[in-house]
Protein backbone atom coordinates (compact mmCIF):
# COMPACT_ATOMS: atom_id res chain seq x y z
CA UNK A 1 0.00 0.00 0.00
CA UNK A 2 1.13 4.01 -0.13
CA UNK A 3 1.41 5.97 2.50
CA UNK A 4 -1.50 8.45 3.56
CA UNK A 5 -3.73 5.78 1.12
CA UNK A 6 -7.22 6.64 1.55
CA UNK A 7 -9.13 3.61 3.50
CA UNK A 8 -12.65 3.59 3.43
CA UNK A 9 -13.97 0.71 6.21
CA UNK A 10 -16.89 -0.92 5.78
CA UNK A 11 -19.59 -2.74 8.31
CA UNK A 12 -20.93 -4.80 6.35
CA UNK A 13 -19.76 -6.68 3.28
CA UNK A 14 -20.03 -5.49 -0.51
CA UNK A 15 -18.43 -6.45 -3.80
CA UNK A 16 -16.48 -3.16 -3.52
CA UNK A 17 -15.55 -2.78 0.05
CA UNK A 18 -11.58 -2.60 0.28
CA UNK A 19 -11.62 -3.34 3.70
CA UNK A 20 -14.86 -4.75 6.31
CA UNK A 21 -14.71 -5.30 9.56
CA UNK A 22 -18.39 -6.78 11.18
CA UNK A 23 -18.92 -6.46 14.93
CA UNK A 24 -20.58 -9.38 15.60
CA UNK A 25 -20.59 -13.23 15.99
CA UNK A 26 -17.94 -15.12 12.85
CA UNK A 27 -21.03 -17.11 11.82
CA UNK A 28 -23.28 -14.28 11.09
CA UNK A 29 -20.71 -12.21 9.12
CA UNK A 30 -19.79 -15.76 7.09
CA UNK A 31 -23.18 -16.47 6.39
CA UNK A 32 -23.49 -12.65 4.92
CA UNK A 33 -20.71 -13.31 2.28
CA UNK A 34 -21.89 -14.96 -0.99
CA UNK A 35 -20.50 -18.22 -2.24
CA UNK A 36 -16.92 -18.37 -3.92
CA UNK A 37 -15.86 -14.95 -3.38
CA UNK A 38 -12.87 -15.49 -1.03
CA UNK A 39 -9.62 -16.44 -1.99
CA UNK A 40 -7.81 -16.99 1.35
CA UNK A 41 -8.92 -17.59 5.27
CA UNK A 42 -6.50 -16.83 7.90
CA UNK A 43 -8.08 -17.91 11.30
CA UNK A 44 -7.02 -18.70 14.83
CA UNK A 45 -10.41 -19.84 16.50
CA UNK A 46 -9.99 -19.11 20.58
CA UNK A 47 -9.74 -21.85 22.52
CA UNK A 48 -9.30 -22.70 26.13
CA UNK A 49 -6.27 -20.84 27.14
CA UNK A 50 -8.01 -19.52 30.30
CA UNK A 51 -7.75 -15.62 28.00
CA UNK A 52 -10.58 -13.27 29.88
CA UNK A 53 -12.16 -13.24 26.56
CA UNK A 54 -13.24 -16.95 25.93
CA UNK A 55 -15.78 -18.64 27.96
CA UNK A 56 -14.56 -21.76 29.00
CA UNK A 57 -15.94 -25.04 27.30
CA UNK A 58 -15.28 -28.91 26.71
CA UNK A 59 -13.37 -30.07 24.35
CA UNK A 60 -16.83 -31.87 22.62
CA UNK A 61 -18.55 -28.68 22.89
CA UNK A 62 -15.94 -26.75 20.97
CA UNK A 63 -15.49 -29.30 17.85
CA UNK A 64 -19.37 -28.96 17.31
CA UNK A 65 -19.27 -25.02 17.35
CA UNK A 66 -16.69 -25.58 14.63
CA UNK A 67 -18.43 -28.47 12.60
CA UNK A 68 -20.78 -25.89 12.29
CA UNK A 69 -19.08 -22.87 10.84
CA UNK A 70 -16.16 -25.06 8.91
CA UNK A 71 -18.59 -26.14 5.73
CA UNK A 72 -19.99 -22.41 5.56
CA UNK A 73 -15.90 -20.85 5.08
CA UNK A 74 -15.46 -23.40 2.69
CA UNK A 75 -18.79 -22.51 0.89
CA UNK A 76 -17.55 -19.08 0.17
CA UNK A 77 -13.68 -19.79 -1.00
CA UNK A 78 -13.22 -19.63 -4.31
CA UNK A 79 -12.11 -22.99 -5.81
CA UNK A 80 -8.07 -21.32 -6.61
CA UNK A 81 -8.57 -20.62 -2.51
CA UNK A 82 -7.14 -21.52 0.59
CA UNK A 83 -7.54 -21.55 4.21
CA UNK A 84 -4.88 -21.65 6.77
CA UNK A 85 -6.07 -22.07 10.07
CA UNK A 86 -3.48 -21.77 13.28
CA UNK A 87 -3.93 -23.29 16.37
CA UNK A 88 -2.23 -24.66 19.44
CA UNK A 89 -3.35 -27.21 22.26
CA UNK A 90 -6.59 -27.25 23.74
CA UNK A 91 -5.59 -28.30 27.55
CA UNK A 92 -7.62 -29.86 30.24
CA UNK A 93 -7.28 -30.59 33.60
CA UNK A 94 -3.56 -31.33 32.66
CA UNK A 95 -4.15 -32.95 29.68
CA UNK A 96 -3.50 -31.61 26.36
CA UNK A 97 -5.34 -32.13 23.19
CA UNK A 98 -3.34 -30.95 19.61
CA UNK A 99 -6.29 -29.06 18.15
CA UNK A 100 -4.86 -29.53 14.43
CA UNK A 101 -6.01 -33.52 14.67
CA UNK A 102 -9.35 -32.37 15.11
CA UNK A 103 -9.59 -30.01 12.64
CA UNK A 104 -8.00 -32.62 9.76
CA UNK A 105 -11.26 -34.30 9.63
CA UNK A 106 -13.30 -31.41 9.48
CA UNK A 107 -11.43 -30.02 6.92
CA UNK A 108 -11.31 -33.03 4.83
CA UNK A 109 -14.85 -33.88 5.22
CA UNK A 110 -15.62 -30.79 3.20
CA UNK A 111 -13.13 -32.20 0.61
CA UNK A 112 -10.14 -29.75 1.40
CA UNK A 113 -6.98 -31.01 0.24
CA UNK A 114 -4.21 -30.74 3.22
CA UNK A 115 -1.06 -28.97 1.15
CA UNK A 116 1.36 -28.29 4.49
CA UNK A 117 1.14 -29.22 7.92
CA UNK A 118 3.56 -25.72 9.05
CA UNK A 119 4.74 -25.38 12.42
CA UNK A 120 5.60 -22.01 13.67
CA UNK A 121 8.08 -21.86 16.58
CA UNK A 122 8.34 -18.99 19.06
CA UNK A 123 10.68 -18.85 21.19
CA UNK A 124 8.01 -17.64 24.49
CA UNK A 125 5.30 -19.02 25.90
CA UNK A 126 3.89 -20.47 28.65
CA UNK A 127 5.94 -22.05 31.88
CA UNK A 128 5.43 -25.17 32.98
CA UNK A 129 6.82 -27.34 35.93
CA UNK A 130 4.80 -30.64 35.21
CA UNK A 131 5.10 -31.19 31.57
CA UNK A 132 7.74 -29.61 28.81
CA UNK A 133 6.57 -26.13 27.36
CA UNK A 134 5.25 -25.51 24.63
CA UNK A 135 6.67 -23.35 21.96
CA UNK A 136 5.27 -24.15 18.99
CA UNK A 137 2.04 -23.62 16.98
CA UNK A 138 1.03 -25.39 13.81
CA UNK A 139 -0.88 -24.03 10.63
CA UNK A 140 -3.00 -26.52 8.68
CA UNK A 141 -3.22 -24.80 4.90
CA UNK A 142 -5.99 -26.07 3.13
CA UNK A 143 -6.81 -25.97 -0.68
CA UNK A 144 -10.17 -25.93 -1.87
CA UNK A 145 -8.76 -27.69 -5.63
CA UNK A 146 -5.82 -28.78 -7.35
CA UNK A 147 -5.65 -25.61 -8.80
CA UNK A 148 -4.64 -23.34 -5.83
CA UNK A 149 -2.59 -19.88 -6.42
CA UNK A 150 0.73 -20.44 -4.92
CA UNK A 151 2.86 -18.05 -5.64
CA UNK A 152 6.82 -19.11 -4.23
CA UNK A 153 9.17 -16.12 -5.40
CA UNK A 154 7.82 -12.93 -2.53
CA UNK A 155 8.37 -15.56 0.11
CA UNK A 156 12.12 -17.27 -0.91
CA UNK A 157 14.39 -16.98 2.05
CA UNK A 158 17.71 -16.79 1.05
CA UNK A 159 19.92 -20.03 0.94
CA UNK A 160 21.81 -21.74 3.60
CA UNK A 161 24.84 -22.28 0.97
CA UNK A 162 24.11 -20.17 -2.05
CA UNK A 163 27.57 -21.11 -3.87
CA UNK A 164 26.87 -24.85 -3.86
CA UNK A 165 27.25 -26.30 -7.16
CA UNK A 166 26.10 -29.74 -8.92
CA UNK A 167 28.41 -32.12 -8.46
CA UNK A 168 27.85 -34.78 -10.90
CA UNK A 169 25.37 -35.14 -14.20
CA UNK A 170 24.92 -32.96 -17.13
CA UNK A 171 25.18 -29.44 -14.94
CA UNK A 172 27.99 -31.02 -12.82
CA UNK A 173 30.07 -27.60 -11.77
CA UNK A 174 26.53 -25.37 -12.34
CA UNK A 175 25.44 -23.23 -9.55
CA UNK A 176 22.68 -25.63 -8.12
CA UNK A 177 20.28 -23.23 -6.15
CA UNK A 178 18.09 -20.61 -7.52
CA UNK A 179 19.27 -16.64 -7.09
CA UNK A 180 15.48 -15.28 -5.37
CA UNK A 181 16.18 -17.77 -2.28
CA UNK A 182 15.00 -21.18 -1.17
CA UNK A 183 11.62 -22.48 -0.17
CA UNK A 184 11.32 -21.69 2.99
CA UNK A 185 9.85 -25.08 3.89
CA UNK A 186 7.09 -26.22 6.46
CA UNK A 187 9.07 -25.02 9.47
CA UNK A 188 9.02 -21.21 9.59
CA UNK A 189 12.10 -19.61 11.00
CA UNK A 190 13.38 -16.63 9.45
CA UNK A 191 17.00 -16.65 7.62
CA UNK A 192 18.16 -13.45 6.19
CA UNK A 193 21.18 -12.14 4.47
CA UNK A 194 23.80 -9.98 6.30
CA UNK A 195 24.20 -7.20 3.87
CA UNK A 196 27.54 -6.29 5.41
CA UNK A 197 29.22 -9.24 5.26
CA UNK A 198 27.87 -11.20 2.12
CA UNK A 199 25.55 -13.82 2.70
CA UNK A 200 25.75 -15.23 6.59
CA UNK A 201 23.89 -18.42 7.99
CA UNK A 202 21.71 -16.90 10.79
CA UNK A 203 18.32 -18.51 11.95
CA UNK A 204 15.45 -16.16 13.34
CA UNK A 205 11.98 -17.23 14.56
CA UNK A 206 9.17 -15.73 13.93
CA UNK A 207 8.02 -14.29 17.36
CA UNK A 208 4.76 -14.12 19.05
CA UNK A 209 3.66 -10.92 20.63
CA UNK A 210 4.27 -10.70 24.37
CA UNK A 211 4.60 -7.67 26.50
CA UNK A 212 7.53 -6.03 24.80
CA UNK A 213 6.50 -6.79 21.11
CA UNK A 214 6.32 -3.34 19.05
CA UNK A 215 2.70 -4.40 17.52
CA UNK A 216 1.41 -5.28 21.26
CA UNK A 217 -1.98 -4.44 22.13
CA UNK A 218 -4.79 -5.10 24.62
CA UNK A 219 -5.60 -8.50 23.22
CA UNK A 220 -3.91 -11.09 25.57
CA UNK A 221 -3.68 -13.76 21.99
CA UNK A 222 -2.34 -11.81 19.11
CA UNK A 223 -0.85 -13.04 15.78
CA UNK A 224 2.17 -10.89 14.41
CA UNK A 225 1.89 -9.26 11.40
CA UNK A 226 4.56 -11.03 9.37
CA UNK A 227 3.07 -14.60 10.55
CA UNK A 228 -0.10 -13.90 8.03
CA UNK A 229 2.42 -11.60 6.04
CA UNK A 230 3.52 -15.45 3.96
CA UNK A 231 0.60 -16.41 4.14
CA UNK A 232 -0.54 -13.29 2.05
CA UNK A 233 1.72 -13.35 -0.14
CA UNK A 234 1.93 -17.53 -1.00
CA UNK A 235 -1.66 -18.04 -1.38
CA UNK A 236 -3.05 -14.82 -3.15
CA UNK A 237 -2.84 -12.27 -5.62
CA UNK A 238 -2.76 -8.43 -5.72
CA UNK A 239 -6.44 -6.93 -5.13
CA UNK A 240 -7.73 -10.68 -3.30
CA UNK A 241 -9.93 -10.89 -0.56
CA UNK A 242 -8.53 -12.21 2.66
CA UNK A 243 -10.98 -12.94 5.42
CA UNK A 244 -10.55 -13.50 9.05
CA UNK A 245 -13.35 -14.66 11.01
CA UNK A 246 -11.78 -14.36 14.38
CA UNK A 247 -9.70 -10.90 14.08
CA UNK A 248 -9.18 -9.88 17.10
CA UNK A 249 -7.33 -6.52 16.84
CA UNK A 250 -6.70 -7.27 12.74
CA UNK A 251 -3.61 -8.31 12.58
CA UNK A 252 -4.88 -10.35 9.79
CA UNK A 253 -6.08 -7.01 7.74
CA UNK A 254 -2.72 -5.42 8.57
CA UNK A 255 -1.11 -7.95 6.57
CA UNK A 256 -3.70 -8.32 3.64
CA UNK A 257 -3.36 -4.32 2.92
CA UNK A 258 -0.07 -3.67 3.10
CA UNK A 259 0.17 -6.24 0.46
CA UNK A 260 -2.93 -4.30 -1.93
CA UNK A 261 -5.07 -7.05 -0.75
CA UNK A 262 -8.92 -6.31 0.21
CA UNK A 263 -9.20 -7.40 4.14
CA UNK A 264 -12.60 -8.57 5.71
CA UNK A 265 -12.99 -9.74 9.27
CA UNK A 266 -15.35 -10.05 11.72
CA UNK A 267 -14.94 -9.94 16.25
CA UNK A 268 -17.61 -10.15 18.96
CA UNK A 269 -15.70 -7.93 20.99
CA UNK A 270 -16.12 -4.32 20.70
CA UNK A 271 -12.86 -3.14 22.14
CA UNK A 272 -11.11 -5.30 19.86
CA UNK A 273 -12.57 -3.59 16.61
CA UNK A 274 -11.93 -0.15 17.74
CA UNK A 275 -8.34 -1.15 18.01
CA UNK A 276 -8.53 -3.07 14.80
CA UNK A 277 -9.96 0.10 12.93
CA UNK A 278 -7.48 2.60 14.33
CA UNK A 279 -4.44 0.51 13.36
CA UNK A 280 -5.59 0.41 10.41
CA UNK A 281 -6.16 4.28 9.89
CA UNK A 282 -2.61 4.38 11.46
CA UNK A 283 -1.37 2.30 8.38
CA UNK A 284 -2.92 4.54 6.15
CA UNK A 285 -1.40 7.30 7.49
CA UNK A 286 2.18 5.62 7.75
CA UNK A 287 1.86 5.53 11.48
CA UNK A 288 1.99 2.03 12.76
CA UNK A 289 5.21 0.46 13.80
CA UNK A 290 5.06 -3.61 12.76
CA UNK A 291 7.83 -6.03 12.72
CA UNK A 292 9.11 -6.11 9.18
CA UNK A 293 8.94 -9.76 7.44
CA UNK A 294 11.67 -11.48 8.32
CA UNK A 295 13.56 -9.28 10.81
CA UNK A 296 15.85 -10.78 12.85
CA UNK A 297 14.74 -11.49 16.39
CA UNK A 298 17.23 -9.54 18.92
CA UNK A 299 19.33 -11.92 21.78
CA UNK A 300 21.05 -10.17 23.93
CA UNK A 301 25.07 -11.84 23.86
CA UNK A 302 26.74 -8.96 26.31
CA UNK A 303 24.21 -7.16 29.14
CA UNK A 304 23.67 -8.77 32.03
CA UNK A 305 20.38 -10.60 31.10
CA UNK A 306 22.57 -13.08 28.85
CA UNK A 307 24.62 -14.04 31.52
CA UNK A 308 24.67 -16.44 33.92
CA UNK A 309 24.04 -15.37 37.61
CA UNK A 310 26.97 -15.62 40.29
CA UNK A 311 23.52 -16.96 42.74
CA UNK A 312 23.45 -19.59 40.18
CA UNK A 313 26.87 -20.71 39.89
CA UNK A 314 27.21 -20.93 43.63
CA UNK A 315 24.00 -22.85 44.26
CA UNK A 316 25.44 -26.61 44.35
CA UNK A 317 21.78 -27.29 43.20
CA UNK A 318 22.81 -25.35 39.78
CA UNK A 319 24.73 -28.61 38.08
CA UNK A 320 23.80 -27.56 34.62
CA UNK A 321 25.42 -23.96 35.00
CA UNK A 322 28.54 -25.12 37.12
CA UNK A 323 29.32 -27.78 34.06
CA UNK A 324 29.33 -24.96 31.55
CA UNK A 325 31.96 -22.73 33.46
Amino acid sequence: MTENQDLTISDNFTETSDVVIYHGMAIDFVKSIPEKSIDLIVASPPYNTGKEYEENVSISEYVREQEEIIPLMCKIMKETGSICWQVGNYVSHGEVFPLDIFYYKMFKDQGMYLRNRIVWRFGHGLHTTNRFSGRYETILWFSKSDEYIFNLDPVRVPAKYPGKKHSKGPQRGQISGNPKGKNPSDYWEIEKRNWISEWEDGIWEIPNVKAHHIEKTIHPCQFPVELVERCVLALTDENGRVLDPYMGVGSTLLAAILHNRKALGSEKEMQYVEIAKERIVQLARGELRTRPLGKPIYEPSTENVAKIPDEWIKDASSIYYQDKE
